[in-house]
Parts: structure tokens; C-alpha cells; sequence
């Protein structure tokens, strides 16, 4: 469920990504005040973009730590 309109968001840095995750809940929050309209669910396809951009980029971080430190996945034993 990605919005068409969403620009792309691989060019941006970490730190544009949860400022605009931050104001697009923000706005949601105002959207859901004003009451039942279209544009919660555009917010949402929005926040949910970029909230999947930050997953996709949390993600890679881990798998490169994994990948450096073989050790990495033994680190916490839950036997």
C-alpha cells in the first residue's frame, strides 16, 4: 500500500526520514479531528511509506552488523 504520489525516498538521510515521519502523525492526528475525510487514509499511505522506508533501512543496518560480527546472532541465548 504505497502512494503513488510519495517522492523517493532512498535519497533521503535518516534523520529527513523521522522528521517527516513526525509531522505526517502530526497531521494524521489533525486529520482525525477534523473528522472522517480522504485525507486520513492518504496520511496513512504516506506515513506507512516512510515508516517502510525506515523498516527497509533498520533492517540493512542489522544485517551489516550481522554480517562483520559472526558472533552477532549468538549474542542473546534464550535456551
Amino acid at each position: 500500500m504505497f502512494h503513488p504520489l510519495a517522492p523517493d525516498l532512498s535519497g533521503m538521510s535518516q534523520d529527513e526520514l523521522n522528521k517527516k515521519t513526525a509531522e505526517l502523525s502530526g497531521r494524521l492526528s489533525q486529520a482525525y479531528r477534523f473528522g472522517p475525510s480522504g485525507a486520513v487514509q492518504q496520511l496513512q499511505m504516506l506515513q506507512y511509506h516512510y515508516q517502510e522506508e525506515l523498516n527497509r533501512r533498520y533492517q540493512k543496518q542489522m544485517d551489516d552488523i550481522a554480517k562483520k560480527n559472526p558472533d552477532f546472532n549468538k549474542i542473546i541465548d534464550i535456551k
